[in-house]
């Protein structure tokens, strides 16, 4: 049987998890045996099948009261016995750390690694630490995946020859979803509340929205990550007397329902890899405002007046000014939101996962 292994960090509710748990779910419908091993496993993580095997190949907690140099190299180790125990196919990383990870612990092994990008790596692939890792470790990796043009283009000419780039898969639940009847005087966003999503910059953009469309309300959908940014998003609130309309909703399991009758979706990050929500709300068929962030995630599947707006970000006054545009010319806003719902012919799981396995065979030789 064909046995493929991913490797990431946790599942733990997040953009690269999310992806990790939608491909494993079509590659073991598909007939593969799946694995996936974690460092460790986490409060709120996404759910897997029974048929998937999770290993967790972290530090154990005899290792965690030694130092962070023993820890290190037990990270290799694990995930090393574990590569060599099971004998994958193919080991898929995702994530910075677990792509350096990966590369180490299959170094004399002949199982092939595929590094997969998912993040803007200017910020997170430019430390001196990356400097030292790339060119030690990344000519060892069989293959890279990317999710946008501007993160391949970040990384050395001998990477980028044996790359592809993938967007991610849409969860099915959003595609096919019967286009409203009526849409709501609300405008939405939904992601985590985090710092780089830059929803403090919504709120302001919105306040201005509500003085001229002050029958308009504004939710936005997500958990906390912790990072203090929903205390400042409260704190802002208030500040701004906005309470009476302008809503933290919490996480939901429900988007394609809660988001679907919206009148417009307000995406408001200052970088992204590729976002699986703004993913989702194209799918939808929503009218769309994003901030055109690097890597240049929304520029990738966005075109500046065909299926959304584009606005440059940290900008409150575009924002502001798209956001309007939309709900004052609501035939515009629906007829980019259905050319926007076209997303889901090229990202859908099944596409994505042909991608993926053709890739996978293309580097291995196995059809």
């Amino acid at each position: 049987m064909r046995r493929i292994a991913f490797h990431l960090n946790c599942l733990e509710q997040g953009g690269a998890e999310r992806v990790v748990t939608n491909l494993a779910h079509q590659f073991l419908k598909e007939g593969y045996e799946v694995l996936i091993a974690t460092e460790w496993i986490g409060e709120n993580e996404f759910q897997i099948d029974q048929g998937i095997r999770r290993v967790v190949v972290g530090p154990t907690e005899e290792d965690k009261r030694k130092g962070r140099l023993y820890q290190i190299v037990r990270r290799v180790t694990r995930l090393r016995a574990f590569v060599k125990h099971e004998k994958p196919d193919v080991l898929i990383a995702f994530g910075r750390k677990a792509n350096y990870r990966a590369l180490m612990s299959t170094l004399g092994v002949r199982t092939p690694v595929i590094v997969s990008v998912r993040t803007d790596p200017v910020g997170h692939y430019d430390r001196l630490a990356d400097k030292i890792q790339i060119p030690l470790l990344f000519w060892h990796a069989a293959g890279f995946v990317f999710q946008t043009q501007g993160q391949k283009e970040f990384f050395p000419r001998g990477a980028q020859r044996k790359s592809r780039i993938i967007l991610n898969p849409i969860n099915d639940k959003y595609i096919g979803v019967p286009r409203p009847e009526r849409r709501t005087k609300t405008v939405v966003q939904s992601g985590r509340l985090v710092d780089f999503k830059n929803q403090l910059m919504l709120i302001r953009a919105f306040v201005k929205v509500h003085e001229k469309h002050p029958d308009y309300e504004l939710k936005i959908y997500g958990g906390d990550s912790h990072d203090g940014t929903k205390e400042l998003l409260e704190a802002l609130i208030a500040e701004k007397n906005a309470g009476g309309f302008v809503t933290l909703m919490g996480a939901s399991d429900e988007l394609e329902k809660d988001l679907n009758d919206a009148a417009v979706y307000a995406f408001s990050s200052d970088w992204e890899g590729l976002p699986n929500a703004l993913l989702e709300a194209m799918a939808l068929g929503l009218p769309i405002v994003a901030t055109d962030c690097p890597c240049g995630g929304p520029r990738t599947v966005m075109q500046d007046g065909y299926n959304g707006l584009l606005v440059p970000i940290k900008n409150e006054e575009a924002m502001a000014a798209g956001i309007c545009r939309l709900i004052e010319n609501p035939d515009e806003a629906e007829r980019m939101g259905e050319n926007a719902r076209k997303i889901a012919e090229t990202a859908n799981g099944q596409a994505i996962f042909e991608q993926w396995k053709d890739y996978i065979e293309t580097l291995t030789g196995r059809a």
